[in-house]
């Protein structure tokens, strides 16, 4: 993993080891005198500027389709089908298939954990019944009620499927993702015995998401929600969203110990076809100021006294002028100080 600053981009918000690291880079002068001093006209000026200033960070990631789900079979017998490994899977159609009988794939958040049969009542109810309408299915009132209407319409939807019509759903026919879902990889084989608990398949989302494992230094960028530009192997760049923050462990080395790192999940569209695994870059805002003053930091000058000033140029003369120094970015630098102005002009040292 490796990360780099957009071109002129310097650290953060103000501190002393900020403005002494920038300094340092752009080797900054230093000033004759302190604040107030007057002299002769800079040979170069630039102009001070009222701007938002953003300082953007950028980290290397992946594209893929993001962490994988294992599924385990609910029943024993053998596996009699099997799904192709990069294929899609949506509801209502099989997962795999024991004993020749389907496992179904259904819409929802929670697990299959009992059997529903006449009488049952819950969120459970409401989330089959909701996929049962979906895939067609009616002659019942979709809510928290499992009812001999739903029995009947399930008996349809078993016989459909080739299914012993018992009105009742038992967890081993089921499984429940929040979408369709592609199949990562097979744990299981065609004619293989299994029982309850043995893994059958891993799967995935189907949309391309951008993943980035960030080091804890790093974890203020790591903000679910935030937005972020990813820019592709082609050059092109789409904006993305961060969906998903969670921490993995990176193994070290030989005697080096163990990385905990900040694993970032990046929703977004507009990838170019036929990409499935492919290294991008991945663009933060690590912090922004909106409406600030702004010069070149090259215009920056260490003051005798103690801190820093720039040379403000009016007509044929120049004054010193003490500032405070903000966010850096861009080759750029928040300041502020007495009497400074947009449109003013400072004196950048040769």
């Amino acid at each position: 993993m490796s990360a780099r600053r957009t071109a002129g981009v310097v650290a953060g918000v103000v501190t002393v080891g900020a403005v002494a690291a920038a300094v340092t880079v752009f080797n900054l002068p230093d000033a004759e005198s302190s604040s107030g001093s007057n002299g002769t006209t800079a040979t170069d000026t630039a102009d001070i500027v009222k701007e938002t200033l953003i300082d953007r960070e950028s980290h290397d990631g992946t594209l893929g389709h993001g962490n994988t789900t294992t599924l385990a079979s609910r029943g024993s017998g053998t596996v009699t089908w099997l799904p192709a490994t990069g294929s899609t899977v949506s509801r209502g159609k099989a997962l795999y298939r024991l004993d020749n009988k389907p496992v179904v794939l259904l819409y929802g958040s929670l697990p299959a954990y009992r059997t529903l049969q006449s009488g049952v009542k819950g969120a459970d109810v409401r989330q089959f019944e909701k996929n049962l309408w979906a895939l067609g299915y009616r002659g019942f009132t979709v809510d928290d009620k499992y009812t001999a209407s739903t029995a009947a319409a399930v008996k349809d939807w078993q016989d459909d499927l080739g299914l012993s019509k018992t009105g009742t759903v038992d967890t081993s026919q089921i499984r429940y993702a929040p979408t369709a879902v592609r199949i990562d990889s097979l744990s299981s084989e065609n004619g293989a015995t299994v029982q309850p608990g043995a893994d059958i398949l891993k799967y995935t989302g189907t949309a391309l998401v951008a993943t980035v494992d960030l080091t804890m230094d790093a974890q203020r960028l790591a903000n679910q929600g935030a937005t972020v530009q990813i820019e592709m192997p082609d050059g092109k760049t789409v904006p993305g969203r961060i969906v998903k923050v969670g921490t993995t462990v990176q193994q070290g080395q030989g005697d080096e110990p163990d990385t905990t790192l900040i694993e970032v999940t990046i929703a977004f569209s507009g990838a170019p076809k036929g990409l499935d695994d492919a290294s991008v870059s991945v663009g933060f805002t690590a912090a922004e100021r909106k409406n600030v003053l702004t010069v070149p930091v090259a215009a920056l000058l260490a003051l005798a006294e103690g801190g820093y000033g720039v040379q403000v140029v009016d007509g044929t003369t120049t004054k010193i002028v003490a500032v405070q120094t903000g966010l850096f970015a861009d080759g750029k630098v928040e300041v502020s100080g007495d009497g400074l102005a947009a449109g003013m002009k400072v004196g950048m040292p040769v």
